[in-house]
């Protein structure tokens, strides 16, 4: 469903960048939105998510997904929404692009053991840290300190999950600087975004745990939704072999949660009446999404995931290991603060020191955090295949 085209951001009425910018030049002809994609494709951040972890940690498989192969992912996803509901595609796929910048290494499981080791400096989170990162910590400019994005994309990483009541220090500090309205929705664009995140690694993550051995076709066709696409795949192609009958259930999977979102939204839209974007962020609720009843499918299916996946006895004590390599790199640098390079030793008290230190090892890959606790710390335990 094509919605009215003003509930699209609209790049010539952007509410601007922190920093006015000149924009004579050989740049070539692209608008806001457009320059903040690039700015994002161009940056280190988005290169070093190539050795990031997605699902699994440093992976010797060229098949399993690292955190720039999900982002590219989420970013088509995004796109085809964008497009399909005539919204913003270049705002959409600029925040699927960057949504993940702030990861550190080892995910999830690192982001928990950093957060832990900074508590007496406010702790660390990823959806801060990107914020941080486009803001303040990629300098590729002579001009400012960051990526200097439109507030547009700025809203949409801070509140692509929804309005931020108790920003944590980093979201705080960048929306100080240029205020992003945290208690509101964000833009149509940036809650596509968020679903097609969803979208993306409930479907490749079931790609992956299958491809990987951990997780068990027969108890993921338990989950209705999974079946559902089973049944109607062997209805179409009788006597497939395994292996496409496997690729087709993550594309089937994609697309009908894709259908799903298109449909919900354009009924949502009518519903709430909303005709501006102002109204979109004001709408009190979140207008693009899944139906009730995908909802519903979709939660049981992120329940067998985190079971039988994320948490299975394969991947924990990896976990455990990614998150003492974390834990004894932030205490070597606490401790030994020279061993810090230069430039992220911050000489202006312990919380600024402490962040300095959060924010070196959050821009680590999985190898550079497993080489640097072998050269400062010790050997580490993680398996050759995960």
């Amino acid at each position: 469903m094509m919605l009215p085209k003003a509930l699209a951001a609209d790049p010539a009425k952007s509410r601007g960048r922190a920093f006015p910018e000149d924009d004579r030049g050989p740049r070539g002809p692209r608008d806001a939105f457009q320059r903040d994609r690039d700015r994002i494709v161009h940056s280190v951040a988005f290169r070093r998510l190539r050795h990031k972890t997605q699902v699994f940690i440093a992976p010797d498989g060229d098949h399993f997904r690292v955190r720039l192969t999900h982002s590219l992912e989420v970013a088509q996803i995004g796109r085809t929404m964008a497009r399909a509901l005539g919204l913003n595609e270049d705002l959409t796929e600029a925040l699927c692009l960057a949504h993940d910048l702030g990861h550190p290494p080892f995910g999830h499981g690192g982001e928990d053991a950093l957060s832990a080791c900074l508590a007496d400096a406010g702790g660390f989170d990823h959806n801060g840290h990107t914020l941080r990162l486009v803001t303040a910590l990629e300098n590729p400019y002579p001009a400012f300190e960051g990526l200097n994005l439109t507030w547009e994309t700025l809203e949409g990483l801070a509140k692509h999950n929804g309005p931020v009541a108790e920003p944590a220090w980093a979201m705080a500090e960048a929306d100080a600087g240029f205020d992003l309205e945290l208690g509101s929705w964000p833009s149509l664009e940036a809650q596509v975004a968020a679903i097609a995140d969803d979208i993306a690694y409930d479907n490749h993550d079931i790609d992956d745990g299958l491809r990987s051995g951990i997780l068990d076709l027969d108890a993921l066709l338990e989950e209705p939704f999974v079946a559902r696409l089973w049944t109607e795949i062997e209805r179409r192609h009788p006597g497939l072999d395994q292996t496409k009958k496997l690729k087709a259930l993550v594309r089937d999977g994609i697309g009908c949660m894709v259908g799903d979102v298109l449909d919900e939204t354009g009924r949502r839209i009518a519903d709430t009446g909303v005709e501006t974007i102002d109204e979109v962020r004001a709408a009190g609720r979140q207008l693009a999404g899944f139906s009730e009843a995908m909802q519903a499918e979709e939660r049981g299916l992120k329940r067998h995931l985190y079971a039988h996946l994320y948490d299975s006895d394969v991947l924990r004590p990896i976990r455990n290991e990614a998150q003492r390599i974390v834990g004894d790199l932030a205490r070597c640098y606490r401790d030994n603060p020279t061993f810090l390079p230069s430039g992220w030793q911050r000489g202006d008290g312990e919380k600024a020191r402490l962040r300095g230190i959060g924010d070196f090892i959050a821009g680590m890959t999985d190898r550079f955090a497993i080489a640097r606790h072998e050269e400062l710390i010790g050997p580490v335990n993680l398996p050759d295949r995960f």
